[in-house]
């Protein structure tokens, strides 16, 4: 195509030649299209060119994106896998955090990776505290830092922080694993002036190292570099090693270590090759150590044997194959995790003989094509970035996570192979677990939300959509807490955004000292709410709510009526006292007028009369029983009813309440007597006790026998000791006790009116004076009829133990 427009140009002049004879108008329009069509055709193979070149860009872009994401891939497996966990703040994803490394290296056994931000945890009080301030200056101010802390397990971790872009990282790795060639970590000895110390971490070096003076005079040298020192000819001991260092080269070199920074120098010794002297500050001097510069330049790729004794030590299992699918390096926990004898395992064996093998055992996967199978699992020899495999289920009830990733350049393919049943086990388990954690917190009454470090929402409940007015949608996409208080105030705009401002202060909280809090919300809705907030081990900070709305208003109903009952009380007792008062004074004129007609200086009444007079009496006593009765009820119901003991005439308490008896119960118009059969034991012991209380008592117990006994039954009044006690034991012939009755006796309420009207609390007030004096009551039936009341007092209620 490029050729015709050429062959269009070169016959130009002939076609101007032959056309001589024509004008020059005919012969430029010609030209023009000539030119025009040679022009486009240049055009468009320049354009595909350029179309051939971006393509080409495009594909070489393309790999080198895979190739950098492969090394992130294969960068970030390398800190998983390093005795260190590093933790990673980015812009990206909302400032998540990532860990990356082994958190048994620093956090006690059994911790997750999340446990290290909660530094109280695993770090001496002041050392996490200090180690919070540092992680906030960083977040918040961009400050780095270099800091060592000590752990609870006494040992020492060396924190660094630095800003990582938009972000900022935290690595944290116990001391003594610092790389070998970077500045040895003596926190804790330089921190204490702890010279011993120094010394000891000096000796556990593999390089020469030593220790000087705040003068520069050395001190101390370990056995490396005592054995340099004798190599080149100079006597020295551990505690007065020989100085290496030419006069002028010590001189100069001290002259560098000024101030606390880290001081270095290349120096060479005959006959042992250069070396880099590195020495830095430590507590009352300096330490140092000597590094051999022909080591730093060896070549990055270690050889055969170094990779041996690497991937020899590991308890992970690993297999090496080159391009010839020949096995080159194993471990042995590559062998015991197939169970295969090492001396079958010859540099030179094929995987594929190891796989037909395997399958014999029944170690393989089964599969219904085992050929199709073994093809495709031998494409990783054609691989050019790590590959995670889909996991192999064996027969024998085990789980195993294969990852491939190329050997080199020279071809060849590294299997890493881990066994992930029991981690399966537990994820399955851990899986249940949460759901059920998550049913059970959905079941839940109270609100509950989580938040994860980052002040996100990880757990909640469909308790805290209904009480915040909140979208579940929105709750399930993990949303930031102001989020939160952003959707709060539309929901609730007189102040549910201030009430969760409120609330952020006590979750976005680093600091490990801080305590669980407790509150209650008084929303603008009316709504009261009480709040914890909680902080879990791994971190994070739960809250919940509970709506107390209706518990509140009962609680005030509650205290309006216990109010209410109180003044109540107290009106009953200002009733009891005016009314027993108001009552008193009149019965006290009945009973004066009623005497003075009985007696002879009012004249001589009749039979009739005289009974009435009698009938007016008895009446009067027992309202004036009454009266007495209400009165002691009201004292001790006030708690101010006391006992005065004294030493009592047991017959003159008995006489005292049958001359009570008698006169509530006189001999009127031909009614038949009390039939009272008083037995008092001889000898008894002194009785110390209150004489009124103890009349009041058998008054009471004797007038509710004579109410229920027929006319003329005999009732029996029997005084006995016994040890230290005092027993009046009251018979009767009446119907015998009911359970009412016995429950009368027991409680506040009178027993049944009998063939008369009595003092309704006669029983009250007989259990209520025995219990103050530290006695008992009992009651039980007699047969074939009447009952028996037993009263148990002490002898002396002083020694029982009641105050007076």
């Amino acid at each position: 195509m490029v050729g015709a427009p050429l062959t269009l140009i070169s016959a130009v002049p002939a076609l101007a030649q032959s056309a001589s004879g024509s004008t020059m108008a005919g012969a430029a329009p010609l030209a023009i299209a000539v030119g025009a069509g040679g022009f486009a055709l240049v055009a468009m193979a320049i354009v595909r060119s350029m179309l051939v070149d971006s393509n080409a860009a495009r594909r070489q872009s393309s790999e080198q994106i895979a190739g950098l994401r492969a090394l992130v891939d294969e960068y970030e497996a390398l800190l998983s896998g390093t005795r260190e966990v590093t933790v990673l703040w980015t812009e990206k994803n909302g400032g998540a955090v990532k860990f990356l490394g082994q958190a048994a290296s620093v956090l006690p056994p059994g911790r997750q990776p999340e446990s290290v931000l909660n530094f109280s945890s695993w770090l001496d009080g002041s050392d996490a505290d200090q180690l919070a301030r540092l992680l906030e200056a960083l977040r918040v101010e961009g400050h780095a830092f270099a800091a060592s802390l000590k752990a609870l397990d006494g040992r020492v971790i060396r924190a660094n922080g630095w800003v990582l872009g938009g972000g900022a990282a935290l690595r944290l790795r116990p001391a003594f694993l610092q790389p070998a060639l970077a500045e040895p970590v003596l926190p804790q000895a330089a921190a204490s002036n702890d010279l011993p110390g120094i010394r000891a971490l000096l000796a556990l070096l593999g390089k020469p190292a030593f220790a000087r003076d705040a003068n520069g005079k050395l001190i101390f040298a370990n056995a490396a570099y005592l054995k340099l020192s004798r190599d080149l000819g100079k006597a020295g001991t551990e505690t007065a090693p020989a100085e290496l260092l030419s006069p002028a080269e010590l001189n100069r070199h001290l002259a560098a270590c000024q101030g606390d920074k880290p001081a270095s120098m290349a120096v060479s010794f005959p006959g042992q090759g250069a070396f880099e002297l590195v020495e830095f500050a430590v507590a009352g001097g300096r330490a140092g150590y000597l590094r051999s510069t022909e080591a730093m330049r060896e070549p990055a790729d270690l050889s055969q044997a170094h990779i041996g004794g690497i991937i020899g030590a590991l308890a992970t299992p690993i297999a090496i194959f080159n391009a010839a699918r020949e096995l080159v390096q194993f471990n042995q926990a590559y062998a015991a995790l197939w169970r295969l004898d090492p001396k079958f395992l010859l540099p030179g064996l094929d995987e594929r003989a190891i796989l037909d093998k395997l399958r014999t055992q029944d170690m393989l996967p089964a599969q219904v094509d085992y050929q199709t199978w073994r093809a495709k699992h031998l494409t990783s020899y054609e691989l050019d970035a790590p590959r995670e495999n889909e996991p192999w289920h064996l027969p024998d009830g085990r789980t195993i996570k294969v990852i491939s990733a190329p050997a080199g350049p020279r071809g060849g393919v590294i299997y890493v192979f881990e066994d992930i049943t029991e981690r399966l086990k537990l994820e399955s388990s851990n899986k249940a677990f949460t759901n059920v954690q998550r049913e059970t917190i959905n079941a839940l009454s109270e609100a509950v939300a989580v938040f994860g470090t980052n002040g996100r929402l990880t757990i909640s409940n469909p308790r805290l959509s209904a009480l915040w007015k909140l979208p579940m949608n929105e709750l399930g996409q993990s949303p930031h807490i102001d989020q939160i208080a952003e959707a709060s105030g539309r929901a609730m705009p007189e102040d549910g955004g201030s009430i969760w401002r409120d609330l952020k202060r006590g979750i976005i909280d680093l600091n490990p000292t801080r305590s669980d809090t407790t509150g209650r919300i008084n929303r603008a809705d009316g709504r009261l709410l009480d709040y914890a907030i909680t902080r879990l081990p791994d971190g994070q900070t739960m809250m919940t709510f509970l709506d107390v709305t209706e518990g509140a208003s009962y609680s005030r109903v509650l205290k309006e009526r216990n109010d209410a009952l109180v003044a109540a009380d107290l009106l009953k007792d200002a009733f009891v006292e005016n009314v027993s008062y108001e009552l008193r004074s009149p019965l006290t004129n009945i009973i004066g007028f009623a005497d003075l007609l009985a007696s002879s200086e009012a004249g001589t009444l009749d039979g009739r009369q005289r009974a009435y007079i009698d009938y007016i009496r008895a009446s009067s006593v027992t309202l004036g029983v009454l009266i007495d009765n209400i009165l002691d009820l009201a004292s001790v119901d006030a708690g101010i009813a006391e006992l005065r003991p004294e030493l009592q005439d047991v017959p003159a308490l008995v006489e005292k309440a049958r001359a009570g008896l008698s006169a509530t119960f006189p001999e009127i118009s031909g009614e038949q007597p009390i039939n009272l059969a008083v037995a008092i034991a001889d000898n008894l012991p002194p009785f110390i006790a209150d004489g009124t209380r103890i009349v009041q008592v058998l008054y009471n117990l004797l007038s509710n026998a004579a109410r229920f006994s027929p006319p003329g039954g005999e009732i029996r009044l029997t005084v006995t000791s016994r040890s230290q006690r005092m027993l009046f034991v009251i018979e009767d012939e009446g119907p015998g006790l009911t359970d009412e009755m016995k429950n009368a006796i027991l409680t506040r309420i009178d027993s049944p009116a009998g063939r008369q009207r009595g003092a309704g609390l006669g029983l009250a007030i007989v259990k209520t004076f025995v219990n103050l004096h530290g006695g008992t009551i009992t009651a039980e039936r007699r047969e074939p009829r009447g009952s028996r009341i037993t009263v148990n007092l002490p002898r002396d209620i002083a020694l029982a133990g009641i105050a007076e």
